[in-house]
């Protein structure tokens, strides 16, 4: 990766975002928690979450990733409230079908996802930038999974 790349993958955009990411922490009662974790850079992200009536209404994530991953966690955390299992199923979806199938944009109100277009090209970022999204897709199904079971 040549400098120029670099400068152009990691924008002002994503800086700004992988510095003031929603969220941080961990909740006292998760109703689930997941923890994914990328083998290839180390970056890992932990989601607590609580829903009531289908909906997020409590969210916590614990990220150790890279600037992309950051960004990414930034993202998820400022839409994730109010938010549905099947709709953070949707968001995981579209932003992977984004990254490696040149799909587009997320749709509203995961569209910040956007700012992570330049990653296509980058591979090896792919599993950071998702890791967030995919713990909170999981959390949010496994807390479903429970009321019903």
């Amino acid at each position: 990766m040549s400098d120029s790349d670099l400068i152009k993958l990691y924008s002002g955009r994503i800086l700004e975002l992988a510095a003031d990411i929603p969220h941080l922490g961990r909740l006292a009662s998760p109703q689930a928690s997941v923890r994914k974790r990328s083998p290839l850079c180390g970056s890992s992200v932990t989601v607590d979450l609580q829903m009531a009536e289908g909906k997020v209404v409590a969210f916590a994530q614990d990220v150790k990733a890279c600037a992309l991953g950051q960004a990414a966690a930034a993202v998820l955390g400022g839409a994730v409230l109010g938010r549905t299992a099947p709709e953070l199923a949707m968001a995981r979806d579209a932003l992977k079908a984004m990254l490696k199938e040149n799909g587009p944009v997320p749709a509203a109100p995961f569209d910040g996802f956007e700012v992570l277009l330049p990653a296509r090209d980058y591979k090896n970022r792919h599993a950071s930038i998702l890791l967030a999204v995919e713990a909170a897709a999981e959390a949010a199904a496994a807390a479903q999974a429970s009321k019903t079971a």
